[in-house]
């Protein structure tokens, strides 16, 4: 109901064709007792003011509502009837309590019921009673007004807060992508790595061989190439993404490895999506490290399905050069592993391990289960 500039024309049309309709009906109603309206300009122009005060409230409030005030007092000291001369003043006062000038309301609230007061005292009306019930309307109606102020500020105040706890899971979400993507690329791009070193080593020897690693190549371009995209499909979007990283895929990571890889499951039951998701990452991980540092080298995968927690468990033999260690490397590997696994409230471990005199690397993150329904 606000205009361009700041007016509210409907509000005051509205307001204009109750107190016209309403002042002919008392002007008929108490025609034995008080001055009509019906050929009497006059009447009708103080009956204007009030709309054209409500039209122009928002760049004025404090003249605006004092003119419909004192429009009101001259319609009624003019002889005319009760009634329709009090829409306009309360439609401002309300204005005033629910756009946050809540003095300047009560202020105007009490120079309203003085002057109410005054009139129906000079008008006559000396019982307590009535004076009473002016008081009385006029408090109930402020009451009323601050009320609905409330619930308008309460109400303004849960949409901040959905809208804020909204962009913190936007953000939230595109950090997870993120993470997400840069997960799959180390993975995909090690992966890539390594395999263009074999082929490049192999094609004259070996062509048969070199040719798989130029296959596992082209399997791991186009996934990473897909996934790129799906995010940034998202992100350009807006749309939250159900990450699609599971342990139902670890075959086939393992099968795009290029490694000699053995996975073993103890147990079995249904995860949360999220320690699904972790667990597969951490798996990648671990994988993505060894053919980076260990190529050549045997991994084995277990995973344990305990009653309170997921245990993940990946070794490889090592290779002829040293193992990195847990807190080195050019990259974010692990720390990235040890922030999935805390995030849920887990822990996990990385380093080196001897295996038949040789140096190979572990991996053990243990990932908090909630209890299965009986």
């Amino acid at each position: 109901m606000r205009g361009k500039y700041g007016f509210d024309p409907y509000m005051a049309l509205i307001v204009a064709a109750a107190q016209f309709v309403i002042g002919m009906g008392a002007s008929w109603g108490q025609r034995e007792f008080r001055v009509p309206l019906v050929g009497h300009p006059y009447g009708f122009a103080l009956l204007l003011v009030g709309p054209l005060a409500i039209l122009l409230h928002r760049r004025f409030p404090l003249l605006t509502t004092a003119a419909a005030l004192g429009a009101s007092d001259l319609f009624l000291a003019g002889g005319y009837a009760y009634g329709p001369s009090f829409i306009s003043p309360g439609v401002l006062l309300f204005l005033l309590v629910t756009r946050g000038k809540r003095l300047m309301a009560w202020i105007m609230a009490a120079m309203t019921l003085l002057s109410f007061l005054t009139y129906a005292w000079l008008d006559g009306h000396r019982d307590l009673f009535h004076s009473v019930w002016i008081l009385t309307f006029i408090m109930l109606f402020m009451v009323v007004a601050e009320l609905v102020r409330i619930v308008r500020e309460r109400r303004a105040e849960r949409e901040r807060i959905a809208e804020e706890e909204a962009r913190r899971q936007a953000s939230e979400e595109r950090l997870t992508m993120a993470q997400e993507l840069h997960d799959v690329l180390a993975h995909n791009i090690s992966l890539i790595h390594v395999q263009a070193s074999t082929a490049l080593h192999l094609i004259d020897d070996n062509p048969e061989q070199a040719r798989t690693a130029l296959s596992t190549i082209k399997t791991a371009s186009k996934e990473v190439l897909g996934e790129m995209r799906s995010v940034l499909n998202v992100l350009r979007e807006g749309a939250p993404r159900s990450p699609t990283a599971g342990l139902d895929r670890l075959d086939d990571l393992i099968e795009r490895s290029g490694m000699d890889v053995t996975l073993k499951r103890v147990g079995s039951r249904p995860l949360p999506p999220q320690v699904e998701r972790a667990a597969y990452r951490i798996v990648q991980e671990s994988l993505t490290n060894a053919a980076r540092h260990a190529p050549g080298s045997s991994v084995s995968v277990r995973l344990e399905y305990g009653e309170r927690e997921l245990t993940i468990h990946v070794a490889d033999t090592g290779a002829t050069t040293a193992p990195v260690l847990s807190e080195a490397g050019s990259g974010n590997g692990i720390p990235g592993m040890r922030e999935r696994a805390s995030a849920l409230g887990g822990t996990l471990v990385a380093g080196p391990l001897l295996i038949n005199g040789g140096t190979g690397f572990q991996v053990e993150a243990r990932l908090p289960l909630p209890e299965e329904n009986s």
